[in-house]
């Protein structure tokens, strides 16, 4: 099974008809793709409410890659003690028990900062995490090159696969320690998850730009390179149940018209969306 969808539904105007509401966007957005990210969840635990509202918005086939907090990634640098940690994980969990429940969730993603390189304390801080958050599927996505260069790949990998972390394939620029390579291995036999950002190699560092983030993900791919992932994504087939290919680079509203096109070189066609509401001039 293979799921395509984008980080979010907010900012892809190519998807929504003129005059979508806000709140109307995530219905639309799942009568076109099977799956999404929600990006809020790491800048704020959502109100159980808000996930209840977006099950029902939703097709029963739909499914969710819940952000981790950002708090529980160490983006904010803060240090806290087991205990602190552990309160932030209730709250974490209390808030997706919805989608829980369901049976929607696709995993939970913890992406870590560039800093969160290759030491004990950091291999210790996934070992908890994935001890405290056991029943769920946990990915991990790394933004340090540290776990993936010659001298610890085999043993991050290994790592991965011995605690059941899901590894997070990133195809993105290799702009210095703070990008990772495309690193084509599954670790764990239920699914594999592959993120999309783009390959702006000038934008991807602050370099001093206040529009920095906006910049970062200003990328479109072209037919090439995602024929290039048409056989990568069979290749990791024979190794996953499932593989969830979600599209980040939006800075130009780009990413879901290359979701379209990967989608339409894999020869996939969904079932099971929401109805899409068809424009009166179409026959």
């Amino acid at each position: 099974m293979i799921r395509i969808g984008l980080t979010g539904w907010g900012d892809h105007a190519s998807l929504y008809p003129d005059q979508t509401k806000p709140e109307e966007k995530l219905g639309v957005y799942a009568s076109h793709f099977p799956v999404v990210e929600v990006d809020t969840a790491f800048y704020a635990i959502q109100p159980v409410k808000h996930y209840e509202k977006w099950l029902n918005q939703t097709p029963d086939e739909f499914s969710f890659v819940i952000k981790a907090f950002q708090q529980l990634t160490g983006h904010d640098r803060e240090t806290r003690t087991i205990q602190e940690a552990k309160d932030i994980i209730k709250a974490y969990e209390e808030s997706i028990q919805p989608v829980v429940e369901s049976g929607r969730v696709q995993s939970l993603l913890f992406q870590f900062p560039p800093w969160f390189d290759v030491r004990k304390e950091h291999i210790q801080k996934l070992r908890l995490i994935k001890e405290w958050l056991e029943p769920y599927p946990l990915a991990l996505e790394f933004r340090n090159q540290t776990w993936f260069n010659e001298k610890y790949r085999e043993q991050t990998l290994k790592f991965m696969k011995d605690y059941q972390w899901i590894h997070t394939i990133c195809d993105e620029p290799q702009a210095g320690d703070g990008s990772v390579p495309l690193v084509e291995a599954v670790t764990h036999p239920a699914q594999s998850l592959v993120r999309f950002h783009g390959r702006n190699l000038h934008g991807w560092n602050k370099n001093g730009r206040k529009d920095w983030r906006k910049v970062r993900f200003l990328y479109r791919y072209n037919e090439q390179e995602l024929l290039e992932w048409v056989q990568r994504v069979k290749r990791l087939q024979n190794e996953a149940e499932k593989i969830t290919l979600l599209f980040n680079n939006n800075s130009g509203g780009d990413a879901a018209d290359n979701a379209k096109q990967l989608q339409s070189l894999l020869n996939i066609e969904y079932k099971n969306l929401n109805p899409r509401q068809m424009d009166l001039f179409q026959f």
